[in-house]
């Protein structure tokens, strides 16, 4: 089977099929460093403003929502819950004085 014909056959381009050719090993992980947000600023901005949404976050680093949201999993900080804004607990069910 020449290339082209296993280009058409597994639909896939021609560029793919010989880069798979020199070097057939699946890669998992990204080789390359995060470069769009510095781990440094968004600390800084997390410990700045902590109560902020991705949306405004993603305004002052110049980058998307889910760009900030894979950096803050990256840097293992979860979003923390209010227990006393939701609605389905009452405030004397939460265990939380105001």
């Amino acid at each position: 089977m020449s290339i082209r014909q296993a280009c058409t056959f597994y639909n896939i381009s021609k560029s793919t099929l010989q880069r798979w050719l020199i070097d057939p090993s699946i890669q998992t992980t990204r080789v390359k460093a995060p470069t769009s947000i510095p781990n440094e600023a968004l600390l800084k901005d997390v410990n700045q403003y902590p109560d902020d949404y991705l949306y405004e976050r993603a305004q002052r680093l110049n980058c998307s929502k889910s760009g900030i949201g894979y950096a803050l999993k990256r840097l293992n900080i979860s979003q923390k819950k209010d227990i006393r804004a939701s609605k389905s607990v009452s405030d004397e069910e939460s265990d939380i004085s105001e």
